[in-house]
C-alpha cells in the first residue's frame, strides 16, 4: 500500500501505457471483475481527432449551470494529474486519488495472478475512475476517448449519448491510413438505440456514419443540419445559432463549431432524458467555459495551444489569422517522435514570421536539433531546454505574438514555468 500520493503516481504512471495487445479483452474481465462500477452512473461518451476536449467542456458547463452532478474523465493532463477526473469542476481530491489507486493496485496484482496478463496504465486510470464515480452521486460523467474509438478503454461504457467531433489524420499506425478507417475504428463509440452528434466531419464521411447509426438503431443529429450565422471572431467570440446569440470565451474559430456541437448535444440529451435545460444555462455555460492549454493567452504577447496534428494546426494557424491579422507571429514548437510532423513544419514555414524549436525531457519527444534540420527555413533557431527556447522567443514588443504549439505534452510543461516565472508580474489571462 502507498503510503503517499507522489509514490503511487509514481507507480501507476510507470505501467506500460498500452498492451502488447490493442483490445478491450483487459477492460472488459476487468469490470466483470470489478463487479461492473461503470453501469452504475451515466454517461456521454466523446471521440473524435480534435475537438473532444472543448467539446466536452462546453457540453459539462451547460450541464452543470442546468443544475446537474457532472464527473469527466479526460486525457492527458495540462495542471495536473488530478484534473482526469473531476466532479462539479473540482479535480479529484489527493486523499481520494491515493485511496483508489490502492484499490486498483491491489486489483492489479490479483488480475495478473489470476490471467497472467498485465493491465495498461490508461486501463488503471479508467478503472479508478469507475470506481470514483461508482461511490458519488453523479448525474452524468462525461468520457473523453483516449485514442480511437472501437478498442479503446473507455468503451467498455454504455452511454446514453455519443458524440464524434471530427475526423482526421492522427494515430494512422493503430487507426488506419485513411479517413474512413480512422472514421470507422471512432464509430466504435457508438451502441445499439444510442443516438449519435457529429461535429465537423468531412461531408464525404456523412455517408458512413449514417449507414453506421443505421446499423446501431442510432438516431443520427448532424451539426451542419443547423448552421451558425454572424460569427465574429473577436475576443470574445459571438455568433448566432437558431436566432438566439451566443459568447464564447474560448479563442478560436473551431471552438464555435465545438460550441455547436455541445449545444446540439445538450439538446439531443435534453430530449432522450427529459432534462431540464434552460436557454439561458446553454448561454451561460457556453461563457464560462475555459480550457487550459487550448488558445490560451498570457498578457498581450504569448499564445499557448495544444494543437499536435496536421488538422488541428490548420485550424490554429486559421483561427490567428483571423483574430490577430497585423500581429507578426513567432512560433515556439516541440513535437513527439511518433507523429507525422513534417506537414505540420510546412504549414509553420508558411505561416510564422520567425520559428523557433524546441524539446521536453520526455521519452516520446523530438529533439530540436532534428526539427531544425527538418525546416526550410536557413534562420529557425533550435533550444535543448524549452525555458531558454521561451526566454528568447518572447518578445515584448506588443506587435509580435509568441504561439506556444505542437504538442500537449509541450504545453503542460512550459505552461507551468511560464506562471512560475510571469507571477506576481502578470496576470494570467485564460480566453
Amino acid at each position: 500500500m502507498f503510503e503517499t500520493l507522489k509514490e503511487a503516481q509514481r507507480w501507476i504512471e510507470g505501467i506500460t501505457r498500452f498492451g502488447d495487445k490493442y483490445d478491450l479483452s483487459r477492460m472488459e474481465r476487468a469490470v466483470e471483475l470489478l463487479d461492473h462500477p461503470e453501469k452504475t452512473f451515466k454517461t456521454v461518451h466523446i471521440g473524435g481527432t480534435n475537438g473532444k476536449g472543448s467539446t466536452l467542456t462546453y457540453l459539462k458547463e451547460i450541464l452543470l449551470e442546468a443544475g446537474y452532478k457532472v464527473g469527466t474523465f479526460t486525457s492527458p493532463y495540462v495542471v495536473s494529474f488530478n484534473e482526469r477526473i473531476t466532479l462539479n469542476n473540482e479535480p479529484i481530491a489527493d486523499e481520494d486519488l491515493l485511496f483508489y489507486i490502492n484499490k486498483i493496485q491491489d486489483f492489479q496484482a490479483s488480475y495478473r495472478e489470476k490471467h497472467h496478463d498485465q493491465i495498461t496504465f490508461f486501463e488503471l486510470v479508467t478503472l479508478v475512475s469507475f470506481l470514483y464515480f461508482r461511490d458519488r452521486d453523479v448525474d452524468y460523467v462525461l468520457y473523453e476517448v483516449g485514442l480511437g474509438g472501437t478498442l479503446d478503454a473507455t468503451n467498455v461504457i454504455m452511454p446514453e449519448l455519443a458524440i464524434i467531433t471530427t475526423v482526421g489524420y492522427d494515430h494512422m499506425h493503430v487507426l488506419g491510413d485513411t479517413l474512413e478507417e480512422i472514421a470507422e475504428n471512432k464509430l466504435g463509440i457508438v451502441k445499439a438505440n444510442v443516438p449519435l452528434v457529429a461535429g465537423g466531419i468531412d461531408p464525404a464521411l456523412e455517408g458512413l456514419f449514417a449507414e453506421h447509426a443505421q446499423k446501431q438503431r442510432s438516431d443520427l443529429h448532424l451539426i451542419r443540419d443547423h448552421p451558425a450565422r454572424n460569427i465574429h471572431p473577436a475576443i470574445p467570440t459571438t455568433f448566432t445559432l437558431a436566432d438566439t446569440a451566443y459568447t464564447l470565451s474560448m479563442i478560436g474559430l473551431h471552438q464555435v463549431e465545438n460550441a455547436r456541437t455541445a449545444l446540439l448535444a445538450a439538446d439531443v440529451l435534453k430530449d432522450k432524458e427529459n432534462l431540464h435545460i434552460s436557454p439561458e444555462a446553454k448561454k451561460k455555460g457556453l461563457l464560462r467555459a475555459r480550457f487550459p492549454g487550448r488558445m490560451e493567452r498570457f498578457g498581450e504577447n504569448v499564445l499557448l495551444d495544444g494543437a499536435h496534428n496536421i488538422s488541428s494546426l490548420e485550424a490554429t494557424i486559421a483561427s490567428m489569422r483571423a483574430y490577430f491579422p497585423k500581429k507578426r507571429i513567432r512560433v515556439l514548437f516541440a513535437v513527439m517522435a511518433d507523429k507525422d510532423y513534417t506537414p505540420m513544419l510546412r504549414l509553420l514555414e508558411d505561416f510564422a514570421d520567425e520559428l523557433f524549436f524546441t524539446e521536453i525531457p520526455y521519452h516520446r519527444a523530438e529533439k530540436a536539433e532534428n526539427l531544425a534540420k527538418k525546416t526550410r527555413l536557413p534562420r529557425a533557431k533550435a533550444f535543448s531546454d524549452y525555458r531558454e527556447a521561451y526566454d528568447e522567443a518572447l518578445d515584448k514588443d506588443e506587435k509580435t505574438l509568441l504561439l506556444i504549439t505542437g504538442s500537449l505534452y509541450f504545453i503542460s510543461a512550459i505552461r507551468t514555468y511560464i506562471l512560475d516565472k510571469s507571477a506576481p508580474l502578470q496576470k494570467r489571462k485564460s480566453a
